[in-house]
């Protein structure tokens, strides 16, 4: 491989998570650089940060090829990204309804429960004197509840089948997250199942987000 590449990310950020996996499952070496999304009132706010992305947000990704730097935001548009440059070995399902299948699970997650228990819209709850962390575990519980009934028709070993694919890789972060909440996941046991599977995986376990440089374990 010819390109250089950075990743800039937080420890238990569940979409910097996902990157990493990715990286790790396509066997892609790359830095990675903590951007800590509490210190110092967020170092994601700083200028530095802010001319990478202007949302503010984590992850970003940093590519050199032939002298021509790529910058990529949003963990579903790298993930993507790196399966059109790097095909193998493959994150989406040869088969048309299977990566159909794939992309609706990992939306689910991305579009349906991870904004909604974001860190920003947290801070902007407890700011409104709501109870942020009952609000993240009611959505969060919604979210896998409908995840559970739409992984029960189409696992295998994973979500999809029996081939890892981009829905394992957002669901592994979002049960992390899920746990943090004091979400109880005794009733998904088809997302428990696979997260088991992934969890054996070199890919899965060196991405976790414990292993990682920045991890503030008990925090």
């Amino acid at each position: 491989m010819s390109s250089t590449i950075t990743l800039y990310g937080y420890w238990r950020s569940s979409a910097s998570w996902r990157v990493r996996i990715g990286l790790e499952y396509k066997k892609l070496p790359y830095e990675y650089v903590p951007v800590h999304l509490n210190r110092g009132g967020g170092e994601q706010r700083q200028a530095a940060h802010r001319l990478r992305n202007p949302m503010q947000q984590v992850p970003v990704l940093e590519l050199v090829e032939k002298d021509r730097t790529v910058r990529l935001i949003q963990s579903m548009a790298i993930l993507e990204y790196l399966e059109e440059r790097w095909p193998a070995p493959p994150l989406l399902p040869v088969d048309s309804a299977a990566r159909a299948a794939s992309r609706a699970l990992a939306e689910l997650v991305n579009s349906g429960i991870q904004p909604l228990q974001n860190l920003t819209v947290l801070e902007q709850l407890k700011r409104a004197g709501a109870d942020e962390k009952d609000w993240a575990r009611h959505f969060i519980g919604r979210g896998l509840e409908a995840l559970e009934m739409l992984a029960a028709q189409t696992a295998g070993r994973f979500l999809v089948g029996d081939e890892v694919s981009i829905a394992d890789v957002c669901l592994v972060p979002q049960l992390y997250n899920a746990r943090r909440f004091d979400v109880d996941l005794d009733a998904y046991s088809t997302l428990r199942r696979v997260e088991e599977n992934c969890s054996k995986l070199d890919a899965f376990a060196r991405a976790h987000a414990n292993r990682q440089p920045d991890a503030q374990h008990g925090s």
